[in-house]
């Protein structure tokens, strides 16, 4: 005795809401597309921020290694650490350069 066409039809019918609900909270739950792209801007960002601390560590390196083999490096960057001055120097010393980002003097207003 088989199932009738109706009892088959609600089971195809059953089966497809529960894959497509399930397919739903795949894509919209807390696990789903938009934490997926989350991820990899995170990761993205990440890699950014690895790039840019390696340059950085390049960079020092390299002046590391200038300051082990030039004396004139080393000379220069214990002057500046010291402030010293060779005999008939002049050291200029500048005010800092106004903000940019400072707010403007209002107006004053008449009565």
């Amino acid at each position: 005795m088989g199932l009738s066409a109706a009892s088959r039809r609600a089971g195809f019918i059953l089966a497809f809401a529960v894959i497509l609900v399930y397919g739903w909270m795949a894509v919209r739950g807390p696990q789903g597309l938009q934490a997926l792209l989350e991820k990899h801007r995170e990761i993205r960002q990440l890699e950014e921020q690895n790039a840019a601390t390696a340059r950085e560590n390049e960079r020092r390196k390299q002046r590391i290694q200038r300051l082990q083999t030039s004396t004139s490096e080393q000379e220069m960057e214990i002057r500046k650490q010291l402030k010293l001055l060779r005999p008939g120097e002049t050291t200029f010393i500048l005010p800092d350069a106004p903000k940019e980002n400072a707010a403007p003097a209002e107006a004053p207003t008449q009565p």
